[in-house]
């Protein structure tokens, strides 16, 4: 006996293929070095010294101040 069959519809449930997740894009980072300020970053990265507020805004989890930055700190860069 032969049966011909068909499947209509969406993908079979339990197949087992994941859905696709776009990977988050890499986060870009800058190590702080000595007599660094966040204006030098900001121009150095983003093209204006007063972009330095973006920088800071992103990096309140570990900035009280944004003139008070010390060197080993990685901070985020928008």
């Amino acid at each position: 006996m032969v049966a011909d069959i068909q499947v209509t519809g969406g993908p079979a449930a339990g197949s087992g293929a994941p859905a696709a997740v776009a990977a988050p894009p890499t986060a870009k980072t800058y190590t702080v070095k000595a007599g660094d300020t966040l204006g030098a970053i900001a121009k150095e990265h983003l093209g204006s010294a007063g972009a330095y507020m973006k920088i800071f805004e992103l990096n309140k989890d570990q900035l009280t101040d944004p003139d008070k930055i010390k060197p080993g700190q990685v901070l985020r860069l928008p």
